[in-house]
């Protein structure tokens, strides 16, 4: 998983989270990414993991599960393509599962928690992959993607949220 993929491993839309990643083991990156983002919000108090810079916009701690459930989404269709299942594989609305997460709900150091537990598995997952495994495909919302694309996805994602966040929630 150390070669970076190219643009014809993953649907259009995912190419701007990679492009924003720097060049660096990706592996390294992701566990880099989580003591950054443990941080982060871990350093917010309540009203703050709850603000919304914006009627309608989710708010920092929804953020926070958002990038819970897309990483485990990720990493599912990973290992799905890597075990063999083609897929086809559902797409996600992300909104529909914001709204029904109930995160502003949660205590965040709860949330945390489970971020830091999720990234854990995510980077063993990967790590324990074959190298020849990245190459394998499979089909998810309507577009193909290979097995080593994901944890670069995975990571551009939490870049740009982690970037909208400290732009727009914490000036």
């Amino acid at each position: 998983m150390q070669n970076r993929p190219g643009p014809d491993e993953c649907a259009p839309f995912y190419q701007k989270y990679i492009d924003e990643l720097p060049a660096s083991h990706i592996l390294s990156l992701l566990q880099s990414q989580r003591a950054e983002a443990v941080a982060l919000f871990r350093s917010l108090d309540k009203a703050r993991a709850r603000h919304r810079y914006a009627p309608g916009k989710w708010s920092v701690q929804e953020i926070c599960g958002h990038l819970i459930d897309t990483e485990r989404l990720f990493g599912y269709r990973a290992m799905c393509f890597a075990r063999g299942d083609a897929g086809p594989l559902p797409a996600m609305d992300e909104n529909a599962y914001v709204a029904n997460a109930a995160f502003d709900d949660r205590d965040l150091a709860n949330l945390v928690d489970e971020y830091e537990h999720v990234r854990g598995a995510t980077i063993g997952f990967f790590r324990g992959l074959p190298e020849e495994t990245g190459m394998r495909r499979g089909t998810a919302s309507g577009c193909e993607f290979t097995v080593r694309v994901f944890p670069y996805i995975i990571a551009g994602h939490e870049r740009h949220h982690l970037n909208v966040i400290k732009s727009k929630y914490l000036p």
